[in-house]
């Protein structure tokens, strides 16, 4: 999720269900590059696909998202726990 762009993807994707075309029209980068972020997105179980002719429609799969954002709220819990731990040896 570091990539800018492959947030980006995930971004038009969780918008609403959407082909490798779609996403592409609305992004500075190839239909290529865009079938390259979506693989990645579904190797991370962020993406699924479903066939609709000679298209791949792409949709978020919310449950893929449980693991990395309980780990950004570990990260986060933390930052605030050593904040608060910090400015407590402050004001000593």
């Amino acid at each position: 999720m570091a990539d800018p762009t492959r947030r980006a993807v995930l971004a038009q994707v969780a918008e609403c269900p959407r082909s490798v075309e779609q996403i592409a029209r609305a992004l500075p980068v190839s239909r290529p590059a865009v079938s390259q972020h979506l693989r990645v997105l579904a190797d991370a179980n962020l993406v699924m696909s479903r066939r609709e002719g000679r298209c791949h429609i792409y949709r978020l799969r919310p449950e893929g998202l449980k693991e990395p954002r309980a780990e950004l709220e570990r990260f986060w819990i933390q930052a605030l726990e050593n904040f608060k731990r910090i400015a407590e040896e402050a004001a000593e």
